[in-house]
């Protein structure tokens, strides 16, 4: 069962698939309705929220191997996985392999990250439906918003297109939502950052997916975000970051609670006020290997958890 599409450009997130030649969507039908993204998730042993892995952190182990990889990830003691771009050119006959995998794994796939065709009405999106609905996903994130020079107007105009697929999405069983990059935290409207005016032209279902790794980078206010949003932040990537250059072991490169995200005021504001509902370690590269790096993780929130 090889992983399609696996050279080095499918692997990149900010450089997503181009889509050609697919055959339509036949919508699952699908009618309960997304009250929570972790629904029957069981979290590990002192927590109620699940911890899970963005692949994007074992993409070259995906790229050789999905079964493996998958079955190295439940082993190490993930509960969740969150699958990227390459998915989305996975036929429905291969995403329900993938799904009977994760399902005898032990495994469950609450999110996705999308390219912006997932939430265009038409191919695109039945596309993503018919997909996520295999994986028995909860929530299309979509992973880039592209060009960083876009207009307020453009941002508004983009914010609207998100909108309408929340509405789109509710029968189906999902939702959508946004992660943020280093340029959404940039003023765009006189104080007003682009993440704002996400926040404040999508409805209230509609998860605004924390990257706190590039927060840091940004020098904005992981805690202040999540307080100023609540019941918004419904998942959050648990990366850490550090000043310094990355051929030091800085920046991204450092483990989680190596660097200097405040999280134990992420965690009390996202579990009082933010809505969290279940956590994603990410790694965009270590010192290690990556699944030295994705064990070391686990370990280092397991004891920030005190479950280790």
């Amino acid at each position: 069962m090889p992983l399609p599409n696996s050279s080095a450009d499918a692997l990149s997130r900010r450089k997503f698939l181009a889509v050609s030649g697919m055959v339509p969507a036949v919508l699952l039908a699908q009618t309960a309705s997304v009250r929570t993204l972790a629904t029957e998730i069981p979290a590990a042993k002192g927590s109620r929220y699940p911890i899970g892995l963005e692949l994007y952190s074992v993409r070259g182990e995906l790229a050789k191997d999905l079964p493996n990889t998958l079955r190295q990830v439940a082993k190490m003691g993930y509960e969740v996985v969150e699958f990227y771009a390459p998915y989305f050119d996975w036929t429905p006959a291969y995403a329900k392999e993938v799904r009977s995998r994760l399902d005898d794994l032990g495994l469950r796939c609450l999110s996705t990250h999308n390219h912006l065709g997932a939430f265009t009405p038409g191919e695109g999106m039945a596309r993503a439906i018919e997909l996520n609905q295999i994986l028995g996903t909860r929530c299309l994130v979509l992973a880039s918003a592209g060009r960083d020079d876009k207009t307020l107007d453009e941002w508004k105009q983009l914010c609207r297109q998100l909108s309408d697929a929340v509405e789109q999405l509710k029968s189906h069983g999902l939702t959508a939502g946004f992660h943020n990059h280093q340029t959404e935290w940039r003023p765009i409207d006189g104080d007003r950052r682009i993440l704002d005016v996400i926040a404040a032209n999508t409805p209230p279902e509609f998860v605004l997916q924390l990257d706190v790794g590039t927060c840091m980078e940004a020098g904005a206010d992981p805690v202040a975000w999540i307080k100023g949003n609540p019941g918004r932040i419904r998942i959050i990537h648990l990366k850490d970051w550090a000043p310094g250059r990355s051929e030091d072991e800085k920046g991204y490169r450092v483990l989680f609670g190596e660097g200097v995200a405040p999280w134990a005021g992420i965690v009390a504001a996202a579990e009082s006020v933010g809505g969290v509902e279940f956590y994603l370690l990410e790694q965009e590269g270590s010192r290690f290997s990556e699944f030295e790096t994705a064990q070391r993780s686990l370990d280092a929130w397991r004891r920030f958890r005190g479950q280790a």
